[in-house]
């Protein structure tokens, strides 16, 4: 009997062992936090799309938007650790809702690994052309003279872009008014009927309003000028070193799943995050895509993203219901 449990053991550990270093060998699904049809689901196709190829297999996107990530994010952390399931992670999942909201259908510092970052979505301050605002300086004159008249646009509490909008205020002392929206075109028609002054916006949203003339823009958020709008400066650059906020978008598998499987899985990832037509097929969507990181300098930047927006969410007191 004895010898009998140990060979079954030895088949059992055999068995999983074959099944890691066989990886994949069936179709994995992608699970992308948002609705078919905008740059975050075109990034998830096309990520799939090269993957695939990579590791000859399919690569299935599921669409399941809704809740802030969390639907997809509380389904991938729940599906079995085997690498046959991947989160279109971003910032929203792995790093806002946690401080966010008081209850969370799933916890990303135990239950999701991030092994790739594969792009970021520049931001860009905005805003109208009444305003006359056409810098930091002059931003930051306009709200002094006018003692907190100033309002500005966002598409929701909690969001990137809003909590950006509150580290700006914070950081460069600007008085605004936030005024929330349901989606980015009113958020926008607001700003440039002059409802609202200012926005920070993904660039790529405001991009066609600005070369109209309709909007200016006063700064990006990045640590570097945007490739897509070289000629406006940086906030950083504008009297703010180290100034830096942005969208960025990742991979996740849940935490469980076998190292060899997660080597495995950031590797192929990696070699199509430096596919050059796999960036230029991004850019088209005006997003950037970054450079292959080890498993720890991600968490460092897990850790030092959610040190910075910790502190814009609790200076603000911002807390949200499920």
């Amino acid at each position: 009997m004895k010898k009998k449990l140990i060979a079954m053991l030895v088949a059992t550990v055999a068995g999983a062992a074959f099944a890691q270093t066989d990886f994949p060998s069936k179709p994995v699904k992608l699970i992308a936090p948002y609705a078919p049809g905008g740059a975050a689901d075109v990034l998830a196709r096309t990520l799939a799309s090269y993957l695939s190829a990579e590791i000859k297999q399919p690569v299935v996107v599921e669409n399941k938007p809704g809740a802030n990530t969390m639907i997809a994010a509380s389904a991938v952390s729940r599906s079995p650790a085997d690498g046959y399931t991947l989160l279109l992670a971003s910032n929203a999942s792995m790093v806002l809702n946690p401080l966010l909201y008081k209850k969370l259908s799933y916890d990303p510092d135990k239950d999701l690994t991030l092994i790739n970052i594969l792009a970021e979505a520049p931001l860009v301050l905005v805003t109208n052309t009444q305003t006359r605002i056409k810098n930091i300086a002059d931003l930051k004159a306009v709200s002094k003279a006018q003692g907190g008249q100033l309002n500005y646009s966002s598409i929701g509490l909690g969001n990137p872009l809003q909590l950006t909008s509150e580290l700006i205020k914070s950081r460069l002392d600007v008085t605004a008014t936030h005024i929330p929206f349901n989606g980015s075109a009113p958020a926008l028609t607001a700003l440039m009927s002059n409802s609202t002054q200012l926005m920070v916006d993904v660039l790529g949203t405001s991009l066609p309003q600005i070369k109209a003339g309709k909007l200016v823009a006063i700064a990006t958020t990045g640590p570097a000028r945007s490739q897509f709008l070289p000629e406006t400066p940086t906030i950083a650059e504008s009297g703010f070193p180290g100034f830096k906020a942005s969208t960025w978008f990742g991979v996740s598998v849940p935490s469980a799943t076998p190292g060899a499987v997660k080597t495995r899985l950031q590797a192929a990832v990696d070699v199509v995050m430096q596919n050059p037509e796999f960036a230029a097929t991004l850019a088209k969507q005006y997003l950037v895509a970054q450079k292959p990181q080890s498993l720890a300098e991600l968490d460092a930047f897990l850790k030092s993203d959610g040190v910075m927006w910790r502190k814009v969410i609790a200076d603000n007191s911002i807390v949200l219901e499920n």
